[in-house]
């Protein structure tokens, strides 16, 4: 493939994934990983260019979101911390511990929290809390674990627990996609001392792609009813973790 047609491949990969990321507050990492291994990528360069990419995306996104008026700032410093510290942690035994050990494991708790999800956002709204939900550290923590071991799951993770303990899913999506910037960089210099640079073209391609798409995803993350997004969340979620039932099948 000529390096322009293949350029413009992977910044259409980035769009798409940062549009659904942008509008559900999760999968973007799912959707580019899973996109760039179909065009033929080994999984640990798709695993790696998605990651040096969503350092930038996500820094797009969670600034659009930010104008939007999408983020809370205690709740940032909150996620964004702990989520670092996973991050790096999670880097240091990823030689050891196998990424589809790590899948497995979050398999049950996708499928249990799409469910709590879906089962919120068939009841009529009600009010939001808008305090910082407890053990929101933690959380951080094992998310930005989570993220690095398994190359993805931070917004699966953080997403859902903070929504289904009833912060309002906007400004949670919005936060969530700022903090995930800082976790990525941290995921990032991981994979440079693992893997190294390289397919320059995709991650160039899906950094184009999803930078121009983040606007878009913020506006419509604000339109978007709670009720909505919620049960749109579910649903991502439930996806994740029937893909990983099919995954654990084969």
């Amino acid at each position: 493939m000529p390096a322009f047609s293949e350029f413009i491949t992977f910044a259409a990969v980035g769009a798409l994934a940062q549009l659904i990321d942008g509008a559900l507050g999760m999968a973007y990492g799912i959707t580019a990983a899973s996109m760039l291994l179909g065009l033929g990528l080994p999984p640990v360069v798709a695993s790696a260019s998605v990651h040096y990419a969503e350092t930038f995306t996500c820094g797009a996104s969670g600034l659009s979101h930010l104008a939007a008026g999408n983020v809370r700032r205690r709740l940032f410093w909150a996620l964004a911390l702990p989520g670092v510290a996973g991050a790096v942690i999670g880097a240091l035994v990823l030689s050891h511990v196998p990424a589809a050990w790590m899948r497995m494991a979050l398999t049950p708790y996708l499928l249990g929290m799409g469910l709590c999800l879906l089962l919120r956002g068939r009841r009529a709204p009600g009010e939001h809390d808008d305090r910082i939900p407890s053990a929101t550290r933690p959380l951080g923590l094992v998310a930005g674990f989570a993220d690095a071991v398994a190359g993805g799951g931070w917004s699966a993770i953080t997403v859902t627990a903070l929504v289904a303990r009833g912060a309002t899913p906007r400004m949670v999506i919005g936060t969530v996609h700022l903090a995930k910037c800082a976790v990525s960089a941290a995921a990032s210099v991981s994979f440079l001392w693992h893997v190294g640079a390289s397919h320059g073209v995709a991650v160039l391609g899906l950094i184009v792609g999803g930078v121009a798409a983040a606007p878009l995803g913020a506006v419509l993350t604000r339109r978007l009813p709670p009720r909505a997004a919620t049960l749109l969340a579910a649903t991502a979620v439930l996806g994740l973790g029937l893909h990983g039932v099919a995954q654990a099948l084969r």
